[in-house]
């Protein structure tokens, strides 16, 4: 979106666009661009709460009052849509007593005949970002817990252009796709809040992803805090 809104002001209309990934729309200097803190796929926040939303409308449209741009506000809003606690908040609250799987790879293949029967249903997904494909999400797992203890983890399929905290973002995306699929095949009843909670509280994916962030805020480095921040939406 906000190279596309360049390419639009370089051909003279005028653009304001909304960012759900802060670092992307800092590379990329769009002409106008508002921030928000919500859920991906969420860029307007709650869902069916209009007033809500002509808020996050009205402040992205304040940003055509600069003088001079590029213009990068934020949204003066921490809360999520449908009052979803972050991921980090449903972690740390998770009951003693839930027993997780203890090997996250494990938990991908158990999940997988769900994934692909989501996938036959559908005809679509949001799985792909890191071009591997899903039979071969255990190399993902096994990557991610190298990096959750040291930063020196990589992989081969790493593009050469993509810096490894990017691709730890890539791969947490696309575990969380195949999760939240899978878990919508397999329960089909449950809202988007009790997947997440499940995948945050009950999950050895989650708990894995989650330790990462952990990892990451813990440096003080304000790149790795940001990656931090993607992966535990």
């Amino acid at each position: 979106m906000s190279v596309l809104a360049r390419v639009f002001e370089e051909a003279g209309l005028t653009t304001v666009a909304i960012a759900l990934v802060r670092e992307h729309a800092e590379r990329v200097q769009p002409p106008r661009a508002l921030w928000v803190p919500f859920y991906f796929g969420y860029t307007m926040g709650k869902p069916d709460d209009p007033d809500y939303q002509h808020q996050v409308l009205a402040a992205a449209l304040g940003t055509l009052d600069a003088a001079a741009g590029p213009v990068l506000a934020d949204y003066p809003e921490d809360a999520g849509p449908l009052g979803m606690p972050q991921a980090s908040e449903v972690a740390a609250s998770t009951n003693g007593d839930t027993v997780k799987p203890l090997d996250a790879a494990d938990e991908i293949t158990a999940l997988r005949g769900y994934y692909e029967r989501w996938q036959e249903q559908r005809g679509r997904t949001a799985v792909g970002v890191t071009g591997i494909p899903q039979r071969r999400f255990r190399g993902i797992i096994r990557f991610l817990e190298a990096y959750a203890e040291r930063d020196d983890a990589d992989m081969d399929e790493r593009p050469a252009d993509v810096s490894v905290p990017q691709f730890v973002r890539y791969c947490a995306d696309d575990l969380k796709a195949f999760c939240y699929e899978a878990r919508m095949a397999q329960r089909p009843s449950d809202t988007e809040a009790d997947i997440h909670t499940w995948f945050w509280s009950e999950t050895a994916v989650g708990s894995l992803i989650d330790s990462i962030t952990q990892r990451l805020n813990a440096t003080g480095d304000a790149k790795l805090q940001a990656t931090a921040y993607g992966l535990s939406r």
